[in-house]
């Protein structure tokens, strides 16, 4: 999963295949002379400058595949950062392998038990169990249970804090944590921003602006001639040649002035938005040829510029081309979106389009200056791929053709991770003089979790039962893969540009929070435990990917909780016991499995201990995980049930009441034993202070903070990390 706006050639290698593909072949092109040449020189008295990128689930098998097959360049980031520096075999990620949990651990070195980031999604013990908080927005380091309050001695911290009181400068361009937010519980701040979640210069990741993607499907009936927006065209400096037409509004919405609200489909806020779609033909070939939209809003109409960021003014697209970004003019938290043009007839005969999900970047007020500095210079934050687009979760598409839908998935690809690239551009040339500056950058993982379909247990058609081995589609098998190897280029692509704007002097480190896995089953954890008889109803069932957190409503810990001590007890037993004892029986898809168990490693809170039960920890058990916390082995995950739900083949008819085991609409999943090779992260790092041509065996990324730490010259205190030596001169 990536951090969620709130939110050509084979198929790529199985992820646990090859683990052992030398890396040392990478060395191989370190014979050559580096590009920029100065690799070898004295770096003597430099001061040491450390750029922290994060690839959100890039393998490192697919990295170095793609290097050897070409399909990332020898002078590309990746390649070039490998031929000459060093190289992790394996780095091991934190448990659960899942994108706030490991973004987290890499930036505390400290496992999710210390830092108390346990999921991506989870419920803190002193909450209702109704409520859900999110590991991107979670207190790192966890707080005092009672009162209710920010811990005076927190478990973990990210190295930012340590460096900044050694008088480091830090920069953090969207990476999870470094946000600018007070953390509150039950209306009670836990964390304030200052000192955990602050820096010298600090961008927030987007957040939802209020409008999710729609799809809108029109004919030639739908425009009309207008002369007022004739006239508009051509005061803009715009022509068409053919007659520019012209469609009545084809939504409505508004958004608050206000700072502290974005927008709805409503009309409730003050400020209001009726979009009209105009016609053009750019194309002098003496034949009608319409071939670009015009997204405006009726009221502020077309208009000619020039506009600065974060306005847009009127969005122009292009059929062929990239989304068009449009601001949503007055919208006080700098809201906007985007328009992408996936089906456009000469003669308008067939129209399909998509206005892309509205974004925003968070104003959190002690950031506030550094939020705007990118509003009014990159402009508004630029929607991401948006899963709810291929799985049709949005309104609009269904019937869209497959082909469209990717074409805008990929096109939010491209533009999304070009955006945060240019964030992590700017945060270092602005901040020359920063020791540390760390990126997050949202692909390849995006495009892993819709197109990672390499398993032949895997339906190319969810609803198609059949669509498994030899039935399944052997065109959209070779179409996804090429969209993974494009993802791979693009995020290529960012960690190229921003190691530029580091310069030669730098030490650029490239990680990934976690590796990837095919899944070809979805499960349902709540019909697991009714189906072993457990009362749900005293439960709180919390899932991420194949990663599960159960919590008891445990009377005196959970707000409101009802469960007594000897229920709680005899709960926690009984719900471990059935976890246990899950298993898939259908041999069409249990043979990857150890006698059929779907979990790999179930854990319990202890409980007895000194703090009170239910409030009892241990080494694989923290402060915020479930009372029965479980992961699934590979193949299987929570995510991806379909509704109406869909059997597999060989097993029984659906039933949305019983059915533990059903088709998926999307093919990729993390989240598994971090231990497996398969949930392997990346670590490839080059500079002056790191070691050239050298290769680590094994690593774990808690130890990333330490190593750069010690780059720094400053000592980590209270980590669970180690310096990576082998990788520093």
């Amino acid at each position: 999963m990536s951090v969620a706006v709130s939110v050509a050639g084979g198929a790529p290698a199985r992820a646990d295949d090859n683990n052992n593909r030398g890396v040392g072949d990478l060395r191989d092109y370190g014979r050559d002379k580096d590009h920029d040449g100065d690799n070898d020189k004295d770096n003597h008295g430099h001061k040491p400058r450390v750029v922290l990128i994060s690839l959100d689930g890039a393998k490192p098998d697919f990295i170095q595949k793609f290097i050897d097959e070409g399909v990332l360049p020898r002078d590309g980031g990746l390649a070039r950062l490998s031929r000459h520096g060093a190289v992790a075999l394996q780095n091991v990620t934190a448990s659960p392998s899942l994108t706030a949990v490991s973004h987290i651990a890499i930036a505390t070195g400290s496992t999710a038990v210390h830092n108390d980031i346990p999921s991506n999604t989870f419920q803190a013990v002193v909450a209702p169990i109704s409520s859900s908080l999110s590991g991107f927005a979670a207190p790192i380091g966890g707080y005092r249970e009672s009162p209710l309050g920010p811990s005076s001695q927190p478990t973990a911290a990210p190295l930012w804090v340590q460096l900044r009181q050694h008088g480091k400068k830090v920069a953090v361009a969207t990476w999870p944590g470094g946000d600018g937010a007070d953390i509150s519980l039950n209306n009670t701040v836990v964390q304030p921003a200052t000192p955990t979640r602050i820096v010298d210069y600090t961008v927030p990741f987007g957040a939802f602006g209020g409008l999710g993607a729609q799809g809108f499907t029109l004919t030639r009936a739908n425009f009309v001639s207008d002369p007022a927006v004739v006239a508009m065209i051509q005061s803009a400096g715009r022509s068409s040649f053919s007659p520019v037409l012209a469609t009545a509004p084809i939504e409505s919405f508004s958004c608050s002035s206000a700072q502290t609200a974005t927008c709805t489909t409503s009309q409730a806020l003050d400020v209001k938005y009726s979009i009209r779609v105009a016609a053009l033909d750019t194309t002098n070939d003496n034949k009608v040829n319409y071939d670009t939209l015009v997204f405006f809003d009726a009221t502020r109409g077309i208009t000619a510029g020039p506009f600065r960021a974060p306005s847009t003014g009127p969005a122009y697209a292009r059929l062929g081309g990239e989304n068009a970004p449009f601001f949503f003019e007055g919208s006080g938290a700098v809201v906007g979106a985007a328009y992408f043009v996936s089906a456009l007839a000469p003669d308008l005969s067939t129209v399909r389009f998509a206005r892309y999900g509205a974004a925003f970047i968070p104003r959190n007020t002690p950031v506030l200056a550094d939020v705007d500095d990118i509003n009014n210079n990159l402009g508004f934050w630029r929607p991401q791929a948006d899963f709810r687009i291929p799985e049709r979760l949005s309104p609009g598409f269904t019937n869209f053709p497959d082909i469209e839908i990717e074409a805008m998935f990929e096109d939010m690809v491209k533009t999304f991770v070009r955006y945060q690239a240019d964030i992590g551009e700017r945060a270092i040339r602005n901040h020359p003089d920063a020791d540390l500056v760390m990126v997050y950058i949202e692909q390849p993982d995006g495009s892993e979790h819709q197109f990672l379909l390499t398993d032949p247990r895997q339906g190319t058609n969810p609803t198609d039962p059949n669509s498994v081995g030899a039935n399944q589609d052997p065109a959209k098998v070779e179409r996804y893969a090429s969209y993974i190897r494009f993802a791979y280029q693009t995020a290529d692509k960012a960690v190229k540009q921003i190691a530029d704007a580091a310069g030669k002097k730098s030490n650029v480190i490239v990680v990934s929070d976690h590796g990837f896995a095919p899944f070809h089953t979805s499960v349902s954890m709540t019909n697991i435990l009714r189906n072993a008889g457990v009362d749900t109803s005293k439960v709180a069932i919390r899932t991420s990917g194949p990663a599960v957190n159960i919590y008891v409503n445990e009377l005196g810990r959970e707000q409101g909780g009802t469960v007594d001590l000897a229920t709680y007890n005899a709960l926690v037993t009984q719900i471990s016991n059935a976890v246990k004892a899950a298993v898939d029986p259908n041999p069409r898809y249990n043979f990857s499995l150890k006698k059929g168990q779907i979990f790999t490693v179930v854990e319990t809170r202890p409980l007895t201990c000194g703090e009170g039960t239910g409030l009892c920890t241990s080494k694989t058990i923290g402060q915020d995980f479930g009372d029965v916390f479980a992961l699934m082995a590979p193949g299987y995950n929570f995510d991806g049930i379909q509704n109406p739900g869909v059997a597999r083949l060989g097993d029984g008819p659906f039933s949305a009441a019983t059915t533990q085991l059903s088709m998926p609409n999307f093919y990729g999943a993390h989240g598994h034993d971090p231990d497996l090779p398969v949930m392997s992260a990346t670590f490839i790092a080059a500079g002056p202070d790191i070691r050239q041509h050298a290769t680590i065996r094994q690593m774990r990324n808690i130890d990333v903070a330490p190593t750069i730490m010690e780059i720094l010259g400053v000592k980590a205190r209270g980590v669970d990390g180690e310096v990576v030596r082998e990788a520093l001169r």
